[in-house]
């Protein structure tokens, strides 16, 4: 027997993917909701939330200072959709670093930033490295970078400069600029 059949396949487990949706209707809502992204010289909310298994991500993060997730009035993404989306709303306007979510859908308290890849990183993953595009800063990059590791599920930015939205999944992407989210919903897009 080899180690890969006793892998649990969270990529493809439908509590996980349900969690993932949640994470991204979140963090579009979010860039939604915010109504000045055109207004020169003003930031808009920003968040990067990594799903990852296992008890610790101390292996390829670090603590973010007095960053942390107010876990106080949130701890749990899906238990309560509504309270994740205003404590990540606030969170989005007031911290900087990586959110940290268990597969189970717990927040982890302390905010993160993840390491960068090293050599032996690349060669346990998958897919070849992720190549960049234009449109990324740091946090998008990070992002990418992270979704290729092998305890990461999937990692989510919402960029605090265009409203974009994206999801990485093993060095891959899919993004929806600002005028793309939420289909015939958005009022910018329909209007």
């Amino acid at each position: 027997m080899v180690d890969s059949d006793l892998r649990i396949a969270y990529e493809t487990h439908d509590g996980v993917r349900e969690l993932i949706d949640c994470l991204v209707h979140s963090l579009e809502g979010i860039s939604l909701d915010f109504d000045r992204w055109d207004e020169q010289y003003v930031k808009g909310p920003g968040m990067y939330v990594a799903v990852v298994t296992g008890p610790s991500v101390a292996d390829f993060a670090d603590p973010m200072g007095h960053n942390t997730w107010p876990t106080d009035r949130c701890r749990d993404v899906c238990l309560d959709l509504e309270s994740f989306f205003e404590t990540a709303r606030e969170v989005a306007m007031t911290r900087d670093g990586a959110v940290v979510v268990s597969v189970d859908g717990v927040v982890q308290e302390q905010m993160v930033r993840f390491r960068d890849l090293t050599p032996g990183d690349l060669e346990a993953a998958d897919e070849p490295a992720a190549e960049y595009e234009d449109w990324m800063g740091a946090r998008h990059m990070s992002a990418l970078d992270t979704s290729q590791r092998q305890n990461v599920i999937s990692t989510v930015t919402l960029s605090e400069e265009t409203g974009r939205v994206t999801r990485f999944k093993g060095g891959s992407f899919d993004t929806a600029k600002r005028t793309e989210l939420g289909g015939q919903w958005n009022l910018q897009t329909y209007s």
